[in-house]
């Protein structure tokens, strides 16, 4: 029996609504790959910032399975952690792109002494992102024009510069050129790739092989802000509904038969509390009909004491999912890294909350859930330091099953979003890493796990 409205309101008030399990999932592996490698882009060039424009970093801001040892990454909307000019946010004319991975799991003859596999990762492709169709540019900033110089008659290529809109319409434009993709997922049929947006939000279809955005999914009215601006502090002083400025559709995942996306909300929207408010929102959206629901999620952890944002989540079957909580602490500020978790939430029988607004009628509804598994903790029993912990851990998907102990274990590996950054502002080496855990049914809680599967 589901919990009553007042059962959760009260359950809420306590701090009392995520309950811990044991944790049984193991870490198995971990792989890297420089910070200062080279992608198969042929993006020779300079930003803005001086940054290489093939710079492969960032990548583990989306992640997805697509069969076998491949993978998809995703960067996010490029090197932008190097001033060079404030009035767009630093932000460069990086075109948004994903890469093709093999993250290849391979068993150990002695364990022993280390983990049980070894991930070897290799880049094997990368594709940009275009428009079809002419997008809205910026102008010239600091000497820079903002219309990529790849462009042509047929190939208007998105960018990571935050000037790149029209100023005429709302954010839910998809004339605007500005794209800062932050999930990734693949159809069912292996040829379409789901990728949602945070300037917008949006989520875009793109065509695997070539790149091209095919279908914009479109996003209920009350996800779009109606003032923008290149600089994120002016954008989010100008709006009290919609999406806060860079926290907005974070997080996206797919149903194992590829026919409903779930798109998450990095923080709350302005009119629900905001950034560092409790509030947040899972959209569920109908591929074939474009019908969606909204649901609740409270990112507040009594254990801390404050509310979490969150960047990631992932479809267990077609009505369970996790969802990635962090905090942004950990390699790459050279901080320690405390809260890096993974929570279940099941959206079926709980309330469609799309007219309602405030987080005071939104919080008694949310979804209750309980820890699948708290990633810092596993990664600091392996014997890495809390200063060795990524801070942006975002991406997440499942792979292959493997075999441990005569056992079928499914896998779920976790990446690092390093920034475009080498080394951290201390000195630290900070590579693009993926950290692959096992578990099995057991470890569910009762769930059902249904792997994605490829195909017509």
């Amino acid at each position: 029996m589901r919990p009553t409205r007042l059962a959760l309101a009260a359950a809420l008030a306590l701090g009392s609504f995520c309950t811990l399990p044991a944790q049984a999932v193991d870490l198995i592996a971990i792989g890297k790959l420089s910070a200062t490698a080279t992608d198969f882009s042929g993006q020779t060039g300079t930003l803005e910032n001086g940054a290489r424009g093939d710079l492969f970093g960032g990548v583990g801001s989306g992640l997805a399975w697509v069969g076998g040892s491949r993978f998809l990454a995703l960067p996010d909307r490029g090197p932008n952690a190097v001033d060079w000019n404030a009035s767009v946010d630093n932000t460069t004319s990086y075109i948004p792109r994903f890469h093709t991975l093999d993250l290849v799991l391979t068993q150990r003859a002695d364990a022993a002494t280390g983990l049980p596999f070894t991930l070897t990762p290799s880049l094997v492709g990368t594709t940009l992102l275009y428009s079809r169709t002419p997008l809205k540019y910026g102008g010239t900033v600091g000497g820079h024009a903002a219309t990529p110089t790849k462009n042509d008659a047929t190939h208007y290529y998105l960018s990571g510069r935050s000037d790149n809109f029209d100023p005429a319409t709302t954010s839910a434009s998809t004339a605007d050129a500005r794209f800062d993709p932050e999930g990734i997922r693949v159809s069912r049929n292996g040829s379409t790739v789901y990728i949602s947006d945070e300037y917008g939000p949006y989520i875009y279809q793109f065509d695997r092989a070539t790149g091209g955005r095919g279908r914009t999914v479109t996003l209920p009215a009350n996800f779009a802000i109606a003032s923008k601006s290149a600089v994120g502090a002016t954008e989010i002083a100008a709006n009290a509904t919609g999406r806060v400025t860079n926290k907005g559709m974070e997080g996206l995942a797919i149903s194992p038969d590829g026919r409903v996306l779930f798109g998450f909300m990095q923080s709350p929207l302005a009119q629900d509390g905001g950034d560092g408010g409790r509030a947040n929102r899972i959209i569920r959206i109908d591929i074939a009909s474009g019908a969606s629901k909204q649901f609740v999620y409270d990112n507040f952890l009594a254990d801390k004491n404050k509310a979490y944002n969150s960047s990631e989540v992932l479809a267990l079957n077609d009505h369970e999912l996790l969802v990635l909580e962090r905090d942004g602490k950990g390699l790459g500020d050279d901080s320690k890294a405390d809260v890096k978790r993974i929570y279940k939430v099941d959206t079926a029988g709980a309330a469609d909350v799309s007219n309602l607004t405030g987080a005071a009628n939104l919080l008694p509804l949310a979804m209750p859930k309980t820890l699948f598994l708290d990633i810092a903790a596993k990664l600091l029993a392996a014997g890495l330091k809390n200063t060795a912990i990524p801070a942006k851990l975002e991406g997440m998907t499942f792979g292959a099953d493997v075999v441990i102990g005569g056992k079928v274990k499914h896998t779920l590996y976790v990446g690092n979003d390093n920034d475009f950054l080498a080394v951290t502002p201390g000195g630290l080496s900070n590579p693009n890493q993926w950290f692959v855990f096992a578990f099995d049914d057991a470890d569910l809680g009762g769930s059902v796990f249904v792997n994605q599967t490829f195909g017509n």
